[in-house]
């Protein structure tokens, strides 16, 4: 009886032993992971760090002036004027963000406009002019200034500082 008991609790520690060496096992592959991962989490930040010293030196005014009076007759390049800048919601609509028409309704509206076009085709030929094609109307941008809306001024939030070159 002895023996058996014995066997048993050989058996036991032996799984034991297994369990415990794989988890120790995985637990290192793990703790190489992470120190890989830390390695390069390191060398992006450091990258990162040169790069943007790069941009800072490659966007410095001086230099930039210098290069403007090395390449001017080529480039020919001339100061932006205070009227040519714009705020983002004063240009137009992207394509990507025009609203689709409904297919009924367009339908719909074809047909009434084929009706008027007609209509509009044979006064307009009447009066000599060219044909009935309609203008598109222009699209304007938002006025800038104190427009308030919920309680905030339009404007105040989106101005550019700008600085000289000097």
């Amino acid at each position: 009886m002895l023996k058996t008991f014995d066997l048993m609790l050989i058996g036991v520690m032996t799984a034991a032993a297994a369990v415990t060496y794989t988890i120790k096992h995985r637990t290192e592959l793990k703790l190489e992971e992470v120190h890989r991962l830390e390695a390069e989490i390191k060398l992006e930040k450091d990258t990162i760090d040169l790069l943007k010293a790069d941009w800072a030196l490659q966007s410095q005014p001086n230099r930039l002036e210098r290069l403007v009076k090395a390449y001017n007759e080529e480039l020919q390049l001339q100061p932006t004027e205070s009227t040519a800048l714009v705020h983002a919601k004063e240009l137009p609509m992207l394509k990507s963000e025009v609203p689709v028409p409904d297919v009924t309704e367009a339908k719909a509206s074809a047909k009434g406009a084929t009706e008027a076009d007609a209509k509009d085709a044979t006064v307009a030929s009447a009066k000599g002019a060219g044909g009935a094609a309609k203008a598109q109307p222009v699209p304007t941008p938002a006025p800038r200034g104190g427009v308030q809306q919920h309680g905030v001024v339009e404007g105040e939030a989106d101005e550019i500082e700008t600085g000289s070159v000097e």
